[in-house]
């Protein structure tokens, strides 16, 4: 996604676990881009990094969470306490975490949509990966209240993104990911339609228009 916003002219502020990953884009991308290091799963990294951006540039148009973990195949019963927790703590608590430390000043300002990444399996449901339905089944609540709260002039919405050949999707479908389409092809797909988001669309349950939307994938 960050290289099809930036070749249609959008500054792009992003931030990932992986400092790896992150030096990658900064290498890639030179400003006004910037990348940080941040836990959304930590209120505290993403309050510092909120401020951060908030103070040097000022309130974003558009927000998306698109971060995710799933759970490695197995019944409910057989995952550890500790493997749910971090399924419902990035999936669930990171996107509140963004959305408190972000939505306040969007909300004075009165504009800019909030786009929370939800999935097939966030209408659906599958063995072997019930925490992970659980985050996205929860999503789906959370943005359809979010977006009761809002004023006129904001958006939230939920995103099913359809299958794409990830790597979560490798844990989950093993070989046939392959069949699915490549993460390049799905951004050339969904960018556009996540810029022409806007008030209209708040509280909507949507869907990437041309990708394989399923009833049960990440």
């Amino acid at each position: 996604m960050v290289d099809e916003f930036v070749a249609r002219g959008h500054t792009v502020l992003g931030c990932g676990r992986s400092r790896k990953e992150i030096d990658g884009l900064h290498r890639k991308f030179s400003m006004p881009h910037d990348f940080y290091a941040v836990d959304i799963s930590s209120d505290d990294e993403v309050k510092s990094w909120a401020s951060l951006l908030l103070s040097s540039r000022g309130v974003p148009d558009l927000v998306l969470n698109n971060a995710g973990v799933i759970n490695k195949n197995a019944s409910l019963w057989e995952i550890s306490a500790r493997e749910f927790s971090e399924v419902i703590d990035v999936n669930v608590k990171g996107f509140a975490n963004i959305i408190r430390h972000f939505a306040p000043a969007m909300v004075k300002a009165r504009r800019g949509v909030i786009v929370n990444f939800s999935s097939g399996w966030g209408r659906s449901t599958d063995a072997e990966v019930a925490p992970y339905c659980a985050s996205k089944w929860a999503i789906e609540g959370l943005t359809l209240a979010l977006a009761q709260e809002l004023p006129a002039g904001m958006a939230a919405v939920s995103l099913n993104p359809g299958i794409i050949n990830t790597e979560m999707l490798q844990s989950a479908f093993g070989s046939s990911a392959a069949e699915y389409i490549s993460p390049a092809d799905w951004a050339a797909r969904a960018v556009p339609f996540l810029l022409e988001l806007g008030p209209a669309d708040n509280g909507k349950q949507l869907e990437v228009p041309g990708v394989d939307a399923g009833q049960a994938q990440p």
